[in-house]
């Protein structure tokens, strides 16, 4: 059986996504380029890089980029938009990584990229995968939800229509056994929706500084958001790790 995200990654993700624009990505990419002030020219992975926005944008700036994810839907959309060739795209399982140790200057996780597993060890073992790619100076970013935020703010129910295709995308949410889960149901009007699940767990600060650090990793800072305000456990939205390789 297959398991949620080998089935919700595909054609009609990009559609549930639009909203997820290129030029907003630009300008994350750049503000999180800036967190990590890494050389030009420095070897970049983005693990999960789904449709590419993030890689090709850090490309732009001068990154020697690759981006992998397991969606070969994802994938295409991510190679169309990579005009110029700057970003090598791959595709591969982020629990076992398919470079050679020590390959990258830095590894980045974004959009909640992270936590889908159901097997606690397979989630620390993508943060094991990470620490393995990274050279001995190495830096990583995980851009995580905020646990306490996505619980207290959480939308159980929306409804909307995707205007370029007509579609009808609804999407009910909930929190359960420290998962998040969201039910997605997307057709046209009058006919049987094709549904998908996505899950991700709800891991802490502390889960991430204890694996991180089995891993081999340690935290430097944490941001809230994308405007890089200071983490708050209770208020932020967004729980975005920088680190780098312990030393």
């Amino acid at each position: 059986m297959k398991a949620w995200f080998e089935k919700s990654f595909g054609s009609d993700y990009i559609v549930v996504y639009r909203h997820r624009n290129w030029e907003q990505a630009a300008a994350e990419a750049q503000r999180m380029a800036g967190w990590l002030q890494l050389p030009e020219e420095a070897e970049v992975l983005d693990i999960g890089c789904g449709m590419g926005r993030h890689a090709v944008a850090l490309a732009e700036l001068g990154y020697n980029v690759s981006g992998i994810d397991l969606s070969e839907a994802l994938l295409a959309e991510a190679i169309a938009h990579n005009k110029e060739g700057r970003v090598k795209f791959r595709q591969g399982d982020m629990r076992a990584l398919p470079y050679e140790d020590g390959t990258f200057r830095a590894t980045v996780n974004l959009f909640t990229s992270f936590g889908y597993f159901a097997e606690e060890a397979d989630n620390g073992q993508v943060l094991r995968e990470i620490r393995r790619v990274l050279r001995p100076d190495g830096q990583f970013l995980i851009d995580f939800m905020n646990p306490a935020y996505v619980e207290k703010h959480l939308v159980p129910h929306s409804r909307r229509v995707d205007e370029p295709t007509g579609l009808v995308i609804e999407e009910r949410r909930a929190v359960s056994d420290g998962w998040v889960t969201k039910q997605i149901a997307v057709g046209l009007p009058g006919e049987p929706p094709r549904t998908y699940e996505e899950r991700v767990r709800l891991f802490p600060l502390a889960w991430f500084e204890r694996e991180l650090g089995q891993a081999g990793l340690r935290i430097e800072r944490v941001y809230g958001d994308y405007g890089g305000a200071d983490y708050d456990s209770n208020a932020s939205q967004r729980m975005i790790i920088a680190g780098r390789v312990k030393g």
